[in-house]
């Protein structure tokens, strides 16, 4: 489990914002795929990650638009996540005030996904590993019977995923589920 308050806070490449590193495997500059939570105070360009496959969606705030050279696309608060070519580089103009970002980002042969997670929903994993990220206190319960308390804007992640999850919790806190898989085909 890693929680958002245990994490330092970094500066963005392009220094226009901050990001909190959640999950990187392996850790350090050369991961194969990550997790983080970015903070979006000011509109601007994104940083560019050549060669990455990026999923991103608004946890906080009214939402974003990024503009991929002229085809714009909007990203609001509990919306599914948005794909893209980390290497586009859109330029991102806040809705209605700062958000706070979270981001999957997959390179060198990871595959992986997001999705947005309902409390009571089943759901089964496609990849080796999996995680959910939260804004609210929830409980987690695997296939095993297993369970856990996951406390506010905390990733819980396992490296052998379980056949399913699910969470229950507030109806009202957004939750992402999220799946790596380093040598598989393209989820679809």
């Amino acid at each position: 489990m890693r929680h958002l308050c245990d994490v330092p806070v970094q500066r963005w490449r392009n220094g226009g914002g901050v990001t909190c590193e959640l999950l990187a495997v392996p850790p350090g500059e050369d991961w194969r795929w990550r997790v983080s939570l970015a903070e979006i105070a000011l509109d601007g360009p994104f940083s560019p990650f050549p060669g990455v496959d990026r999923w991103f969606a608004v946890v906080e705030g009214a939402g974003v638009e990024l503009d991929f050279h002229g085809a714009g696309t909007r990203c609001l608060r509990s919306h599914q996540p948005l794909h893209f070519d980390g290497g586009a580089v859109p330029y991102c103009r806040l809705l209605a005030g700062p958000t706070r970002d979270l981001n999957l980002m997959l390179r060198g042969g990871a595959k992986g996904a997001m999705h947005r997670a309902h409390a009571g929903e089943l759901w089964r994993p496609a990849t080796t590993q999996a995680g959910l990220y939260t804004t609210a206190a929830v409980r987690v319960h695997t296939d095993g019977g297993a369970e856990c308390e996951l406390p506010v804007e905390t990733l819980l992640w396992f490296d052998v995923a379980p056949a399913t999850l699910r969470f229950d919790g507030p109806h009202d806190g957004p939750a992402w589920w999220l799946e790596v898989d380093d040598t598989a085909e393209p989820l679809r």
